[in-house]
């Protein structure tokens, strides 16, 4: 078991959380939200969960975040996919299964085209572009604050990140939506009943619009399940239930 390791795959050093055997046969990559850590409490259940089921699973700081050396200009979602790429090619290109919470859902959809990738988990995700804020566009830079591991409840002391419009730049290139309606491999939708940023029509949806196989499990939560133990424990048992259908 790894916990607290940074790895140097081809282009980045990656700070990970690590849980289960490393020479099982399957990998899970588990992919955090836009500047949330590997170290939240909902990736930190979910790796744990994963290692029960059989996976060795790496949740990781993606590059310019957090342990993850390097500066804010490394925090792309060119870097995210290309993160989750490097890693797979680290860990021996093993049969791969994705979980991402909000952008890091956003990420699992445009990499579930990677030949090694077989389901993506996608809590809360979100499916669009971002946008950027007005200050972002009037300065080039946009605050963002963060609670302090392991997230269980915001926290007085905060992690600041000043987020470049670069960001924003480079997400426009992606289409999440187009991916996920090509996306052939087994899905799992969870959304929130208190989810601010996708309602759980859009998400109904969203379901009906894509290929099977695929999924769909609604969680009594807000976007930040992580402040929930029954929510993650909840979203625990879907994966279970994904898998067990999945045969994955």
């Amino acid at each position: 078991m790894d916990s607290g390791k940074t790895i140097k795959t081809k282009s980045f050093e990656l700070a990970i959380l690590a849980r289960g055997d490393k020479s099982s046969e399957k990998l899970a990559i588990l992919i955090p939200g836009r500047l949330d850590t590997k170290d939240y409490a909902n990736f930190v259940g979910h790796a744990e969960y994963l290692a029960g089921r059989g996976f060795y699973s790496v949740a990781f700081d993606p590059p310019g975040s957090w342990e993850s050396p390097g500066g804010m200009d490394l925090y792309t979602t060119t870097n995210y996919l290309k993160a989750v790429d490097e890693l797979v090619e680290y860990f021996g290109n093993k049969p791969t299964l994705l979980l991402g919470h909000s952008r890091g859902g956003t990420a699992a959809i445009l990499e579930s085209g990677n030949p090694s990738v077989i389901g993506i988990i996608l809590v809360m995700p979100n499916y669009g572009m971002p946008s950027p804020s007005s200050e972002a566009l009037k300065t080039g830079f946009h605050p963002s604050h963060r609670d302090m591991p392991p997230g269980i409840s915001p926290t007085k002391e905060q992690k600041e990140f000043m987020l470049p419009i670069s960001y924003w730049d480079d997400a426009r290139q992606y289409d999440p939506m187009r991916a996920l309606t090509e996306c052939k491999k087994p899905k799992l939708l969870v959304y929130g009943t208190q989810d601010t940023f996708t309602s759980p029509e859009a998400e109904k949806r969203i379901f009906a619009a894509i290929p099977e196989p695929k999924m769909i499990h609604e969680v009594d939560s807000e976007h930040d399940y992580r402040y929930h133990p029954d929510a993650i424990e909840e979203v625990n048992k879907a994966i279970g239930l994904f898998l067990s259908k999945s045969s994955i």
